[in-house]
């Protein structure tokens, strides 16, 4: 059983096509990362798996059944964190958590632990807390009853650094614990971190779906280099995006190093650098279409 399954999942709303024919598969214990730009359908995609809105046309299976026929059951088996978290502000966290609890019919215990643990007041109104509080709030509803499924829509929004590496280490946890955590986020450098596969969804399609190795090994290495003296184009043959300022080059080399690097051999360099490229300039090339 695979705990997301998409299936040319099309949405559409007033004549706007805000997914495209989605095709997707989670694994059970994966923790799995959903990149997009906004508007790319990712609070849509998720919106559907919790039964908040129902697709145009394909299919949608959370935990081997579908949203809608599984009704109060299955969705007692999912833990959800909306992009957009809109809370009781009458009641404290406190009052709040307690109820989701007893709806639940469990989770009440771990919400002190994991209150103390994101340092939120769980005495204080709701509607006294910060952005970043508040997402605290929705955090714990999500994973506190230690869900099958943890659905989490831009999670780390308005928590500080100290608070978004203790988030991961969570995730890393739950995952440990047999949780399937299906994330989305802007923060890239989380997902490099914590995320065994990626995803990136583009105006409503999946561009690519591979782990964060080998997304690496597609998207090459940035060549920086500096030479005696000024360089020609020809010594950045081969490379993409070349960029020359004198004695400086710069590109991304695609495929093994030794050719690269034989051929610098014999050339008047300086100094140089070949690094990896970060998910964050993996992603540019995608939403740019390069992927």
């Amino acid at each position: 059983m695979t705990a997301i399954a998409l299936d040319g999942l099309v949405k559409d709303y007033d004549g706007t096509r805000a997914l495209d024919g989605v095709d997707l598969e989670v694994a059970p214990g994966e923790v799995f990362g959903f990149i997009g730009p906004n508007g790319a359908g990712k609070t849509t995609t998720m919106r559907i798996l919790v039964d908040l809105l129902r697709p145009t046309a394909g299919t949608a299976r959370v935990l081997g059944e579908e949203p809608r026929a599984g009704g109060p059951a299955l969705r007692a088996r999912l833990g959800y964190l909306p992009g957009e978290l809109v809370l009781d502000e009458r009641a404290t966290a406190r009052e709040l958590l307690a109820h989701v609890a007893t709806v639940r019919g469990r989770g009440a215990e771990r919400i002190a632990p994991l209150a103390e643990r994101f340092d939120l007041d769980l005495d204080r109104r709701i509607g006294e807390l910060s952005k970043g509080n508040k997402q605290k709030v929705g955090l714990v509803q999500a994973v506190m009853h230690r869900p099958e499924l943890a659905l989490l829509d831009e999670p780390t929004s308005g928590l500080d650094p100290l608070l978004q590496r203790e988030f991961l280490a969570l995730v890393r946890e739950e995952r440990d614990a047999g949780t399937t955590v299906f994330l989305s986020s802007h923060v890239l450098s989380e997902l490099e971190d914590v995320a065994d596969r990626v995803a990136l969804i583009r105006e409503g399609r999946i561009a690519v779906v591979d782990d964060v190795a080998g997304l690496r090994a597609a998207a090459g290495q940035r060549l920086d280099v500096e030479f005696e003296g000024a360089v020609s184009a020809g010594a950045m043959d081969g490379l993409d995006e070349v960029r020359i300022d004198g004695a400086r080059a710069s590109g991304v080399w695609r495929g093994a190093p030794t050719p690269l690097l034989a051929r610098l051999a014999g050339l008047p360099v300086r100094h140089v650098t070949l690094r990896d490229r970060n998910l964050e300039e993996i992603v540019l090339d995608a939403y740019r279409g390069d992927a």
